[in-house]
C-alpha cells in the first residue's frame, strides 16, 4: 500500500493527465483555417461560421473552454450554434467570453448579433424581490454580481431614483402620496387605484345624475346647463372628486389625516359649504407645503356646481335632505337653514368660492414643471434630432422576429408609438384611440369617424401614402380657430423606413400582440396576458407604456452604456408636443408656425412655450448679422 501512494506521486492519474490537456488547449487559442472571412449578422451564423474556420466541433469547443465546476453541457453549444436558443444566463456570458478569447474575437463580438440583443440576462444571485428585480434587470450591468456591496447599492439607488422613479421633486411626493391611498372609486372614474375605499350607494348614485346631467348629448328636460363633459372630462372631475370624499372620509388619527366623516354620510350637497372647501384646501395645503392651480381649478368647478340657472346642484334642492350635522363644519342649524333656502346656500357658496379661486391662484406655486423631465432635449439646439435618437436606439436593439417574434411586435409598437408623436404632434388621447384600416380596406367614412370622435389611420390610393385622418371633434380644443370646424389630415412622409414599419405592424405584429383577445381596432394595442386579456390601452396604461419606452431606451445609462440622452428623465407622450412646439420655436422664431405642429393657437404656445424663445430670438438675429461679416 505505501509503494502504491509513491506510485501515484510520481506519475499523475488519468483525471490528472486529462486536466492538463485541458488546461493546454484552453491556454492555446485555436488556429484557423482561414484568416478573411464574410462577417455573417446573426449570433448563430457567426458561432457556426468560425468552429467551422478552426475545425471544431460543438465536443472539441467544450473541452477548450470547460473549467472544473463548469456545467455546461455540450449539446448546449449544438442548440446554440443551430440558433434554437441563444445565451441568456450571467455563466453563458462567460463561456462566450471565453470563445471568443480562443477565437481571437473582439470582446463583446458575439453579444453584439444577439437576436435580442436588448434582453435582460438571467441572474440569481442578486438579493432582491422577484418582482422588483424584473424591473431592474433591463437596467443592471452585467457584470453586476462582480462588484463590490458598496458599488451595487450606488447602482440600485441610481436605477430607482433616476429610471424607475424619475428624479424631480413633483415625483418624489407624488411616490410618498401614494404609499397611503385615499381615494374613493366614483362611477365613471377611468383611474381606479389599487386599495381604494368603496362609494357608499348614495353617494355612487348622485354621482351618476351629475353625470347624466353634464354628458347627455341634450340637456335633461326641466334642467339648464352650460357646456358638455366629455367623456375624458368627466373621467377627470370624477376623480378629482374622489379624491375630495377619499380626504373628508379618512380617518383624522391615520397616515391621511382626514376629516373622519362617515363615508354613508358623504353627499354631494357637502360641496355647497364653504367650511368644507376650506378644510380642504388647508389640507392639501398641509400635505404639500403650498398651493398650485389645482386647488383653484377645484373652486372653479364649485362655481360651476353652483352657479345661478345652469348649476346642477343649485337646481337640485332635494339633495339638502342627504345632509347630516358635522362637528366642527357644519351644524345642525346650518343644514337646517340650507334645507329651507337651498338657493341662498349655492348663493354664499358661489361667492365664496370666486374669492377663494382668485386667492389662490395669487399665491399658487408650481409643483411640476412638466418641462423639466426633457430639459436636455428642449435646450439642445433641435430637440427634434435629439428626441429622434430614441427612436434609432429602439431599432438598434429590436429583437430578430424569427426568434422573438412577440419581442420584436412589441419593440416596433414602441418605435411607431414614437415616430407617430413625433410626426403627428396630437394628445395623447387622439393618438391612443386612432383605429386602423389595412391597404387592403375601404377608409371609414368622415361621419362615422365623427360620430366615434377618433381618428383613423388608413392607406391613400389617391395619394400612394399612409395617411391621418382625424375629425376636429375629436380633438380637446375642437372649437380652437386652428381647426375651423375642418378635420386634421396628414400624409405620412416614408422617412427612415416608416412605411415598411407601419405595414409590418399592421400584417403582422398587431396579430401577435392581440392574440387570443377581442381586436378592439384600435392601430397600438396592449400585449394580451392572462392577467390583462384586454388588448385596449386606456389613458393610464397608455402613459405607463411611453414611460417604459424612456426607461429602457431614452435615459442614458452609465453603468451599462445604453439610454440614448444623458440627463434625461422618465416622462409620457404629451412632452412630444413640447419638443416639436420648442424645436420649431429655435429654427424659425415663430409662434404661429410652432402652433401648426400642436395644432393649436399662437396665443397658447406663446404662453408656454415663451421660456425658451429669448435667447433663441437673439441667436436667430445674430445669424443673420453675421452673415456680413462672413461675405
Amino acid at each position: 500500500m505505501p509503494k502504491k501512494q509513491k506510485l501515484n506521486r510520481s506519475f499523475p492519474s488519468a483525471h490528472a493527465r486529462r486536466l492538463a490537456r485541458s488546461r493546454l488547449r484552453q491556454a492555446t487559442p485555436a488556429r484557423s483555417t482561414s484568416e478573411t472571412w464574410i462577417d455573417p449578422p446573426g449570433f448563430a451564423e457567426a458561432l457556426d461560421l468560425h468552429m467551422r474556420r478552426h475545425g471544431e466541433s460543438a465536443h472539441k469547443l467544450w473541452r477548450a473552454i470547460v473549467r472544473d465546476g463548469d456545467r455546461l453541457d455540450p449539446a448546449t453549444l449544438v442548440t446554440w450554434r443551430g440558433g434554437r436558443k441563444a445565451p441568456r444566463s450571467k455563466q453563458s456570458l462567460t463561456y462566450l467570453a471565453r470563445i471568443e478569447e480562443r477565437y481571437r474575437l473582439p470582446k463583446g463580438y458575439f453579444i453584439a448579433k444577439f437576436p435580442n440583443p436588448a434582453r435582460a440576462i438571467a441572474r440569481t444571485r442578486i438579493v432582491l424581490s422577484a418582482s422588483e428585480q424584473r424591473r431592474l434587470a433591463w437596467h443592471l450591468p452585467d457584470d453586476f454580481e462582480e462588484r463590490g456591496l458598496a458599488e451595487q447599492k450606488k447602482i440600485l439607488d441610481w436605477v430607482r431614483e433616476t429610471i424607475i422613479s424619475g428624479a424631480t421633486d413633483y415625483r418624489r411626493f407624488q411616490r410618498a402620496a401614494m404609499k397611503h391611498r385615499y381615494a374613493i372609486p366614483l362611477p365613471r372614474a377611468l383611474l381606479h387605484p389599487k386599495g381604494a375605499t368603496s362609494a357608499p350607494g348614495q353617494l355612487v348614485a348622485e354621482m351618476k345624475d351629475l353625470l347624466t346631467f353634464k354628458t347627455s348629448t341634450l340637456t335633461p328636460s326641466g334642467y339648464a346647463r352650460n357646456g358638455v363633459w366629455e367623456s375624458e372630462t368627466a373621467a377627470q372631475k370624477t376623480e378629482h372628486l374622489g379624491l375630495l370624499f377619499g380626504a373628508l372620509s379618512a380617518p383624522p388619527t391615520g397616515p391621511i389625516e382626514g376629516l373622519g366623516i362617515p363615508k354613508t354620510s358623504l353627499t354631494l350637497a357637502l360641496l355647497a359649504f364653504p367650511a368644507i372647501w376650506d378644510w380642504y384646501v388647508a389640507w392639501r395645503h398641509r400635505r404639500r407645503g403650498f398651493l398650485t392651480t389645482w386647488e383653484a381649478d377645484m373652486l372653479t368647478l364649485a362655481t360651476a356646481l353652483t352657479a345661478q340657472k345652469t348649476g346642477w346642484l343649485r337646481q337640485t334642492p332635494h339633495i339638502a335632505t342627504n345632509l347630516i350635522p358635522i362637528e366642527g363644519m357644519i351644524s345642525a342649524s346650518e343644514v337646517q337653514e340650507a334645507m329651507q333656502n337651498w338657493s341662498a346656500q349655492c348663493d354664499r357658496m358661489h361667492d365664496h368660492a370666486l374669492t377663494r379661486a382668485k386667492e389662490i391662484q395669487r399665491i399658487s406655486r408650481v409643483h411640476r414643471d412638466p418641462f423639466e423631465p426633457i430639459l436636455p432635449i428642449l435646450e439642445a439646439d433641435s430637440p427634434l434630432g435629439e428626441y429622434r435618437r430614441i427612436a434609432e436606439a429602439i431599432e438598434a436593439l429590436m429583437p430578430s422576429a424569427r426568434h422573438y417574434p412577440k419581442a420584436a411586435a412589441e419593440a416596433r409598437r414602441a418605435l411607431l408609438m414614437v415616430r407617430l408623436g413625433l410626426h403627428l404632434g396630437v394628445r395623447q388621447k387622439n393618438l391612443r384611440q386612432l383605429l386602423v384600416r389595412r391597404r387592403d380596406e375601404a377608409p371609414s367614412t368622415d361621419r362615422h369617424l365623427e360620430d366615434l370622435r377618433r381618428g383613423e389611420m388608413r392607406w391613400s390610393d389617391r395619394a400612394n401614402a399612409w395617411e391621418v385622418y382625424i375629425p376636429a371633434n375629436a380633438f380637446k380644443n375642437s372649437r380652437s380657430s386652428f381647426f375651423a370646424g375642418r378635420p386634421f389630415r396628414l400624409l405620412l412622409p416614408n422617412l427612415a423606413g416608416l412605411y415598411a414599419h407601419i405595414e409590418r405592424y399592421v400584417e403582422t405584429d398587431r396579430a401577435i400582440l392581440i392574440g387570443s383577445a377581442k381586436d378592439p381596432g384600435a392601430f397600438f394595442v396592449k400585449s394580451a396576458k392572462s392577467s390583462s386579456v384586454r388588448a385596449c390601452y386606456d389613458q393610464s396604461t397608455f402613459y405607463e407604456a411611453w414611460r417604459l419606452i424612456t426607461q429602457r431606451y431614452a435615459i442614458y445609462n452609465p453603468w451599462t452604456q445604453r439610454g440614448a440622452i444623458k440627463g434625461l428623465l422618465p416622462h409620457g407622450p404629451h412632452n412630444v408636443r413640447d419638443v416639436l412646439a420648442t424645436h420649431i420655436l429655435k429654427q424659425t422664431g415663430s409662434f404661429e408656425q410652432a402652433s401648426y405642429a400642436i395644432q393649436d393657437t399662437p396665443a397658447i404656445v406663446a404662453k408656454h412655450y415663451g421660456r425658451f424663445l429669448p435667447e433663441n430670438k437673439a441667436a436667430l438675429a445674430a445669424k443673420i448679422l453675421n452673415e456680413v461679416w462672413q461675405q
